[in-house]
């Protein structure tokens, strides 16, 4: 979860001055929701997060509308902050904006970085082929981290600004598509091996087609997950926020 928390914060410390109170609660917040540890439909109350998080419950309402701009807390008229439920909709639409606009990026990065890219994917296939061996959150995080760290080679900000405010949902709907088909963790770990050596070659067209091609089997696989969801009627029975892992956001 600290592995979500912290590339959302964007590397930096918890521990920083800099980084405001409400975007730390946001972050860990929005942890426990995309690794599904609060189930959809949960409230999340102001006063219990206050409590576990030794805060005051403006900075926590500030992150729940972080949350609710991020789409994955709605605000309902006298129940609160209620975590939102994977929408199929929803799910096609970012894919559908995220696929062009990361094959842009990806394009850009191999023609204006391809040392760094290089050097990027040599570093995390290793990562991500131990954390396929863990579980799959491990390979979830990792992939995510590695997709966050491939955008921010990129030297055209907004089209990085842009493809990070969405990375959560994009986050929450893969790892919905890897939990509910383990198997294609190792496909997906196949095809990053593909555009490391891709990348090595410096071979773009080969590296763009991979990537389109990782794309539409993420959604596909998330498209799926959800259909099964909405078939099992999943309980959404209310829990503990588990928010007390990690380290403490800081007291105010």
């Amino acid at each position: 979860m600290l592995a979500v928390e912290r590339a959302v914060l964007r590397g930096q410390d918890w521990a920083a001055a800099s980084v405001p109170i409400a975007e730390q609660i946001a972050a860990r917040l929005a942890g426990v929701i995309t690794l599904d540890l609060v189930k959809s439909g949960q409230r999340l109350l102001e006063a219990d997060i206050s409590e576990v998080l030794h805060v005051s419950r403006a900075p926590v309402r500030e992150a729940l509308r972080i949350l609710e701009r991020d789409r994955l807390v709605e605000f309902q008229a006298r129940r609160g902050a209620i975590v939102t439920a994977p929408d199929e909709n929803e799910l096609r639409d970012i894919f559908r904006v995220r696929s062009v606009l990361y094959i842009t990026m990806l394009e850009q990065v191999a023609r204006e970085n391809p040392s760094e890219l290089e050097a990027l994917l040599t570093e995390y296939v290793p990562r991500l082929a131990k954390a396929a061996d863990e579980s799959v959150d491990a390979y979830a995080v990792e992939s995510f981290q590695l997709n966050f760290a491939t955008i921010s080679l990129c030297n055209n900000r907004l089209l990085v600004d842009i493809l990070h405010s969405i990375s959560l949902r994009t986050f929450r709907y893969v790892r919905l598509g890897l939990v509910a088909a383990p198997q294609s963790m190792r496909a997906s770990l196949k095809v990053w091996r593909a555009l490391q050596k891709a990348a090595v070659k410096r071979d773009s067209e080969l590296l763009l087609g991979l990537a389109a091609s990782r794309l539409d089997e993420a959604r596909d696989a998330a498209v799926s997950a959800i259909a099964a969801r909405s078939a099992g009627g999943r309980s959404t029975r209310a829990s503990k926020t588990p928010l007390a892992k990690g380290k403490a956001v800081p007291a105010q």
